[in-house]
């Protein structure tokens, strides 16, 4: 156990218990963590271990970091490191720690209209879509996939348009249904594909290039921001998350068998 996890933590237990029955705190997190069952998984052994409970509102990282510079969360935890760098420089957040990771796939119809290939770089595969005209479905929601979906068209130099460009400002869920119903191209991350019910005759076309990386990052919201937030508690969660003990747990999880994240705390 790190040392200073094990010291919140200790501090934590002076507390009474019937006093940490009743704490909680608020996390303003991306979806793809609560879709993927990951946080159903997790909380439950963090309030047993620390009787404190956490309450998420789980939303595309953009309005997770809208409402973390609000003071409605005690803590954040996002995946798109340059949003989350500036929310720390302009001091909505302290103490950024680095959770977990996995990665962005391109999913596409079966047929897959565009010839994408697995030997493609996600650049050529856009551009294939672009060139193609085959259907692309975009979550179009300010969350962090769509912040990187608009990465890597810049990227690829290819532009996106409509009328085969659907911007349906839903989340990954939703967008991935759509995207079942129009037999359509979308960038999704892994956990969610992976836990995605619905997939018909949609498959994973493309995976594997770097830029597809999706790291994930807890951040604590900064009481001198917002003095009411509870700093001490929810600097307990982030220390549990990043510890051997929350680390593990994050390796353990499994949906269908397959690992959705991996452990990457410092």
């Amino acid at each position: 156990m790190k040392p200073v996890f094990r010291f919140a933590l200790c501090c934590l237990l002076f507390f009474p218990l019937h006093l940490r029955a009743e704490e909680f705190i608020t996390l303003a997190s991306t979806t793809s963590t609560e879709n993927s069952g990951l946080y159903d998984f997790l909380l439950p052994k963090f309030t047993e271990d620390t009787g404190l409970e956490v309450r998420v509102v789980a939303v595309g990282t953009g309005q997770a970091i809208k409402i973390a510079e609000n003071g409605d969360a005690d803590l954040l935890l996002v995946h798109h490191r340059p949003s989350e760098d500036a929310f720390v420089e302009a001091g909505y957040g302290i103490e950024r720690r680095d959770v977990m990771y996995n990665d962005y796939v391109l999913i596409g119809p079966k047929a897959n209209p565009a010839g994408v290939t697995p030997d493609l770089t996600v650049s050529e595969a856009f551009q294939k879509i672009a060139a193609s005209g085959a259907s692309f479905v975009s979550r179009g929601d300010d969350s962090g996939t769509h912040k990187k979906e608009l990465e890597l068209w810049t990227l690829s130099g290819a532009t996106p348009k409509s009328p085969w460009y659907l911007d349906v400002g839903r989340g990954m869920g939703a967008a991935l249904n759509i995207a079942a119903d129009l037999n359509s191209y979308i960038l999704s991350d892994r956990a969610t594909w992976i836990s995605f019910n619905n997939k018909r005759d949609l498959a994973l076309v493309l995976d594997g290039d770097p830029p597809l990386f999706n790291p994930y990052g807890v951040i604590l919201v900064n009481p001198a921001r917002h003095a009411h937030v509870k700093t001490d508690q929810a600097r307990v969660f982030a220390e549990w998350l990043t510890s051997p003990i929350g680390q593990s747990l994050i390796s353990q999880y499994r949906v269908n068998g397959e690992q959705l994240f991996f452990p990457d705390g410092n």
